[in-house]
């Protein structure tokens, strides 16, 4: 009797259930379509197209007729992996990020520590004014700064020594290391600052009544806490800096001795683009994926020693 009776509560339940499952997919629904068609349909393209070269269907000795893809096996991803120009210009980003991470993210960590101590008011405007300058465009924020660099042009040059060149193969990357840093604070800040108001306030009372400082509160307690965040930001920045472009892209309009193949992305746009050798959608793809492969690698290497340290 007992069983027949909780039949119907049961098939109600599992009827709720499906409803419930189903208006999750619906609300789901158009960022799993926008997650397909901006992100997933994308990666297969370029993983297709790695294995074709576009060459002309006519023979004779200049070719002639339309280009078609011919399908080339590993080639475009063996040339693309022996390029000398592909690993100097990863060779310049790897020297590029040993300085400018670092930078980043310890002024981030400072600043987001300073919002969420007691010795700022107005917190919500410091924060938004920190952030700012990430809401610029890349291009544009990059273009302002070549105009700064410029001594022809810019506001500042005049006043510096002599011969200060901040656009000189010596001094560019700097310069550039610069520019990200500017933009990108503001965002690692916020990653931080969120990761600091999560922490229970009972711990900072706690600590307070032991006779603890606010230095030491910082640094005893705060920063071990916001480690997970460092590594998020950390991780960003990695993946970031391997897709360095507009700042070099930028520079390069002004500096023709940096050459089309300064950075990876560099050389991946103007593979496509059919400004630098080998060209085409099939040697671009097997660049872009090769970054994807690099990046991965360094990500999961710093992760695995975070967590070796942890």
């Amino acid at each position: 009797m007992t069983t027949v009776a909780t039949r119907p509560g049961t098939r109600r339940r599992g009827r709720g259930i499906r409803r419930e499952g189903l208006h999750g997919w619906l609300f789901m629904a158009p960022f799993a379509v926008l997650f397909v068609v901006v992100f997933l349909i994308p990666i297969i393209v370029s993983v297709r197209e790695a294995f074709y070269s576009q060459v002309p269907s006519g023979g004779g000795l200049f070719g002639g007729g339309e280009l078609v893809d011919t399908f080339v096996g590993f080639d475009n991803l063996v040339t693309a992996a022996t390029s000398g120009a592909f690993w100097l210009g990863m060779g310049r980003v790897l020297v590029y990020a040993a300085f400018q991470i670092p930078v980043m993210i310890i002024v981030a960590l400072g600043l987001a520590l300073l919002l969420d101590s007691l010795l700022v008011r107005r917190v919500a405007f410091f924060r938004m004014a920190f952030f700012l300058p990430y809401a610029i465009p890349g291009v544009i924020a990059a273009m302002m700064w070549l105009y700064l660099y410029t001594p022809e042009v810019s506001p500042f040059m005049q006043f510096l020594p002599a011969g200060t060149d901040f656009m000189a193969p010596g001094t560019i990357l700097a310069s550039m290391a610069n520019m990200t840093t500017w933009t990108y604070t503001g965002y690692n800040m916020l990653i931080f600052l969120a990761a600091l108001q999560a922490i229970p306030h009972d711990l900072y009372e706690a600590a307070r009544l032991d006779g603890a400082s606010g230095w030491r509160i910082a640094t005893r307690i705060k920063v071990p806490l916001v480690r997970n965040a460092a590594l998020l930001a950390v991780l960003l920045s990695i993946i970031g800096t391997v897709q360095l472009f507009n700042e070099p892209m930028i520079m390069e309009s002004a500096n023709s001795w940096m050459g089309k193949a300064y950075t990876p992305m560099m050389l991946t746009y103007n593979s496509l683009m059919g400004q630098v050798s080998p060209s085409g959608n099939g040697p671009a793809s097997a660049f872009s994926l090769l970054m994807a492969v690099v990046a991965g690698a360094m990500a999961v290497i710093y992760a695995l020693v975070q967590r070796r340290k942890a």
